[in-house]
């Protein structure tokens, strides 16, 4: 018969459906989490989480992370729609928009003026006649060549604004610069009609939400924001 004594204390707990000791366990990562990943699911993928969130609408080099910002319906869904103007620089002012037109057809009309002056004196022409469509096709051309080759007119640099494609913020280079270029000026060639487009387009952007875009921004899917 063994002189060795039971051990002193409580009878160990032998449910088995105890609770294991808190720690590291075998194979686990912490309680509810990935393995090596925060306690309780709290990363992406643990309990509730989902996969990352996509980035924010891309606007490309100073817009944020790249993509395409109609592709991610930035007006909205059933589901709701992130912010549509995240990392894109602020919206130029409607009223600086305003005044660097006033500038741009100070800019063209001057000169044109100077040209079509004699045949206005002579009673053939001047506006609407042929110092009109002389305008409104001179200033197709200066405003295409601007946009496309610095995203701005004379009257965009001097209010600090500029013309960036919505998708990436670049440059309106190429097409983009001269359709926007020709869906504001060529309309209004035609009588009439073209002159009550020309009002809707550019009131347009005061109720446009969220890029307060005319419609030849739709057009072109530019926006117009601040530079620098």
């Amino acid at each position: 018969m063994s002189d060795e004594q039971p051990p002193s204390g409580p009878e160990p707990e032998r449910d088995p459906l105890r609770k294991p000791p808190p720690g590291p366990q075998p194979g686990g990562g912490g309680s509810g989490g990935p393995a090596g990943g925060p306690p309780g699911g709290s990363g992406y993928g643990g309990a509730g989480y989902g996969p990352p969130p996509p980035p924010g609408p891309g606007y490309g080099p100073g817009f944020g992370a790249p993509g395409d910002a109609y592709a991610h319906n930035p007006y909205g869904g059933p589901g709701g729609a992130r912010d549509p103007l995240e990392g894109m620089p602020p919206l130029a002012p409607l009223g600086r928009r305003f005044l660097a037109r006033v500038v741009d057809w100070l800019v063209v009309a001057i000169p044109v003026g100077l040209i079509t002056l004699p045949w206005a004196l002579d009673g053939d022409g001047g506006f609407p006649g042929t110092g009109g469509l002389l305008y409104l096709l001179v200033y197709f051309v200066y405003e295409g060549l601007m946009l496309t080759n610095r995203g701005q007119t004379l009257g965009k640099m001097l209010l600090g604004i500029r013309v960036a494609m919505l998708d990436n913020g670049a440059v309106p280079a190429g097409n983009p610069g001269w359709f926007r270029a020709a869906v504001y000026s060529l309309p209004q060639l035609v009588p009439c009609l073209g002159t009550l487009f020309w009002l809707w387009n550019v009131l347009s952007c005061t109720w446009d939400r969220p890029y307060r875009q005319c419609v030849h921004d739709k057009a072109a899917r530019t926006v117009v924001v601040r530079a620098g």
